[in-house]
């Protein structure tokens, strides 16, 4: 068996948030379960959850059956945004379903009725202030958004979890949030490319990869936190091997010329 490659990191207050994990957005019941052993069993170190995708308690018990220390997996969920004003009693429930005594990130999955709500913010701020959580950041916001959390609190989320790919590249938006000192995490990162793109299919044949292990490379490469979604098993290794080769400077500035198309 080929040793899982060594996932690389990027560093938040709380610890090392690894670049590439595993989504679980509309993974259900047993689905989710398997596919959540299945990726740490093959070496992830990092798994996605949120409240809202009602599988807390099926990630919890992969954690629980696989052989893995705990603070070796870097584990998130995300406050519903009609949670706002109930956050303490949905962070207790989420630890309790996930069978684990803290986060390693928490976000705050929309902003609630559109709006920043600094408020829910704050005790984001006091969980983590309390050790319930090792980082906080949020989901979905705009730089104005993450701009009125930091005018109100003096802090800025740790990350900002966006739908990122190829297409959506956009230099000022990153540069935006580097400003700001906030890790840029990508979902979706598949459903909004195009795979049979001729300047990802030219890169994938030149590194005998697939399109997909081209675009979450592209991620990793930029310091982009990426979670891909799958429950099958092949995918979810398939996926892990994009580790296993690195892209070029002009590779990767072809990629980010699809910004926009």
């Amino acid at each position: 068996m080929t040793p899982a490659p060594q996932i690389p990191t990027v560093t938040l207050k709380g610890g090392a948030m690894p670049l590439l994990g595993l989504g679980t957005w509309q993974s259900e019941g047993g689905d989710a379960e398997r596919a959540v052993v299945a990726a740490l069993e093959l070496g992830y170190t990092h798994v996605d959850t949120a409240t809202g995708y009602g599988n807390e308690a099926e990630v919890g018990r992969a954690l629980s059956l696989v052989d893995v220390d705990r603070d070796a997996v870097f584990v998130t969920t995300k406050l519903p945004p009609d949670h706002a004003g109930r956050e303490r009693r949905t962070l207790h429930e989420s630890l309790a379903a996930l069978g684990t005594d803290h986060l390693d990130l928490w976000l705050v999955h929309w902003p609630p009725n559109k709006q920043a709500t600094p408020a829910t913010w704050e005790q984001f701020i006091a969980a983590r202030d309390e050790g319930l959580v090792r980082s906080i950041g949020v989901s979905n916001y705009s730089i104005a958004q993450i701009d009125e959390l930091i005018a109100a609190t003096g802090e800025a989320p740790a990350v900002n979890q966006i739908p990122w790919s190829p297409g959506d590249f956009d230099a000022d938006l990153l540069a935006a949030h580097a400003e700001r000192g906030v890790v840029v995490e990508g979902y979706s990162p598949f459903k909004r490319t195009d795979l049979d793109d001729p300047v990802l299919t030219a890169i994938a044949e030149a590194h005998g990869v697939s399109t997909r292990q081209v675009v979450l490379r592209w991620h990793v490469d930029h310091g982009i936190v990426v979670i891909p979604k799958s429950t099958n098993k092949d995918r979810i290794a398939h996926n892990l091997e994009a580790l296993q080769f690195t892209l070029s400077a002009d590779e990767l500035a072809q990629i980010d010329g699809l910004g926009g198309k």
